[in-house]
């Protein structure tokens, strides 16, 4: 049984990116959920997971001496209003350790107690809360999205108070980095050059070391744009709504993080939101490019003063780089949308298929994930009869299918972009109220499902139906 060997490389940047800080000890805490299947990729001992000393390590109560916790440091948009100090309001980076590829990784914990960065809450999460950011993290892992990741959940023994009274839990989360947009905007905020390209040399070792000496910051912004355009492209390829894209959410990584309002989206409409207080759509669905790319130009402002010494240069090549977000953006989308109907853009007529497809779409307001994996099951077997049991009125969809059967559409192609199983909304929500009352079957049940999206599994059949039942708004909450 053999620990991770931990230390806390971002304490080597200047003083004010972080503060020290020391979780709250969890006064009965419990594991509810353990990954094995991440821990063995990322070379930690299953067994020292498994045990006393990780859980104590976990709750609070155990810490290495060769990296005391931290709560780091950022400001941030938060619907488009900017908070000059945020931060770790409830959450701890506990240690980054080397991954069996020799990576470095953060193990960080979130509903660990109050912070000075604390804004009005008790620093505590909830079970719900918990246990929702583990179902989706996974299978967004699953669905091949990059994402931060869940190691652990355990409940802490305590209560903490949302809309009512819930479990108190801890999440024990992994990431590449919790480096964020935001963090640049508060070293941007230092009025310290020397500050602010540290943190940037910092991010480029830790994430891109293989970023060159010729324009290193420029690379960087590249980079940074060119990830984001890929991972918004699978958010919307796959129907997720990520819900609230703040800058503080935005990861230089590239990776998914901050799973609050999100949902992938079952019923079609290109302006779905998932937030109960996103009014006027800010982050619906068809809106996550343009506010990708708008808190891209936020990270480029901050990198201005390392772009180039003329402040005017420095805006023309943040200008230069941020206009290939749309075209990347474009480009990886058609092509996951192209390869979810089985063609590519060679196929003669297949961008106008795609146009109508997303047509049909909106028009009849289908199940997202059903018509493709329908559309898959239809081209395997020749038989549209399932496909075509989706629509009320078939003939559009009848119109649409006799244009595109005429295409070699490529099933086996098809078959691996289209999931089964995702966590649909009135599952998800049944088996986290299930957990709170102390039976986490429906959550592991539906983990096991997650697991293998594109294949067949017959024992999690019915987790591959749309629920339709009344009531249930098509919104969710920020209850981390």
């Amino acid at each position: 049984m053999q620990k991770p060997k931990f230390n806390i490389t971002y304490t080597n940047l200047p003083d004010g990116f972080y503060i020290p800080y020391q979780p709250e000890p969890a006064p009965k805490a419990k594991t509810v959920l353990l990954n094995y299947n991440l821990a063995e990729n990322l070379g930690v001992d299953e067994n020292w997971l498994g045990s006393k000393p990780a859980l104590d390590f976990f709750s609070g109560h155990a810490f290495s001496k060769d990296s005391p916790p931290i709560a780091m440091a950022y400001a941030g948009h938060q619907f488009g209003g900017f908070s000059p100090r945020l931060g770790d309001g409830r959450a701890a980076l506990i240690g980054e350790f080397l991954d069996g590829d020799g990576a470095r990784r953060d193990i960080h914990l979130k509903g660990c107690g109050r912070t000075s960065f604390s804004r009005g809450g008790d620093g505590k999460a909830a079970l719900r809360a918990v246990l929702k950011e583990y179902i989706f993290s996974e299978s967004l892992a699953a669905l091949g999205i990059p994402t931060t990741r869940s190691l652990a959940a355990l409940t802490t023994g305590e209560t903490v108070m949302r809309q009512k009274l819930h479990p108190g839990a801890i999440l024990v989360r992994t990431a590449k980095s919790h480096i964020r947009v935001g963090t640049f905007q508060y070293a941007r905020l230092m009025q310290d050059e020397t500050a602010l390209k540290a943190l940037a040399d910092y991010t480029i070792e830790r994430l891109y070391s293989d970023i060159g000496n010729t324009s290193p910051y420029v690379q960087l912004l590249a980079t940074v744009i060119d990830k984001q355009a890929k991972l918004i492209a699978k958010w919307m390829s796959f129907g997720f709504i990520h819900g609230v894209m703040n800058t503080d959410n935005m990861a230089i990584s590239g990776e998914t993080i901050d799973f609050g309002p999100c949902a992938f989206m079952e019923k079609f409409r290109a302006d779905q939101v998932f937030s109960s207080v996103d009014h006027h759509g800010r982050y619906a669905w068809n809106k996550q490019p343009e506010m990708a790319y708008w808190n891209l130009m936020r990270f480029a402002e901050c990198l201005l003063p390392l772009l180039h010494t003329d402040e005017d240069k420095a805006v023309e090549i943040a200008k230069t780089e941020l206009a290939k977000f749309s075209t990347a953006f474009t480009q990886n989308f058609n092509g996951l949308m192209l390869a979810k109907i089985g063609l590519v853009a060679d196929n003669n007529g297949a961008e106008e298929i795609l146009r109508d497809m997303m047509s049909l779409l909106s028009n009849t307001q289908t199940d997202y994930t059903q018509f493709f994996r329908r559309l898959t099951d239809s081209v395997t077997t020749g038989d549209d009869s399932t496909f075509l049991a989706l629509f009320t009125d078939a003939a559009q969809t009848n119109a649409w299918l006799k244009t595109y059967t005429k295409q070699s559409a490529n099933p086996k192609i098809m078959a691996a972009i289209n999931p089964i199983y995702i966590p649909r909304f009135a599952q998800t929500e049944d088996a986290l109220e299930a957990a709170e009352n102390g039976d986490l079957s429906g959550a592991t049940q539906l983990l096991e499902a997650l697991k293998k999206p594109f294949t067949k599994q017959e024992a999690y059949a019915e987790l591959a139906k749309p629920i339709q039942q009344e009531g249930i708004p098509p919104q969710t909450y920020c209850e981390t």
